[in-house]
């Protein structure tokens, strides 16, 4: 795995320390790789919704309720996601 060097702010750095300190992490690289993870994850799912806003802009309207078109929008996510490493 490749390694950083990183420079925190103190209240940054303390925070990390209080994780760690209370077990919810090993290491504060594990718990830096996981909030990673998480924004990744995050912008997935903005690139998503722009994406669809964008696509839905051009195509006009639709004959779709708004709870089939929420239906649909989260199933499609849903599979974006199952794939997401």
């Amino acid at each position: 795995m490749p390694r950083q060097s990183i420079s925190f702010t103190e209240p940054n750095d303390n925070w990390l320390k209080e994780q760690v300190a209370k077990k919810e992490y090993s290491s504060k690289s594990e718990l830096v790789n996981d909030l990673i993870r998480q924004v990744r994850k995050k912008q997935i799912q903005i690139d998503w919704i722009q994406t669809k806003l964008a696509k839905a802009e051009k195509s006009g309207f639709t004959n779709f309720s708004k709870d089939e078109i929420l239906q649909l929008a989260q199933e499609s996510l849903y599979e974006k996601l199952q794939n997401f490493k």
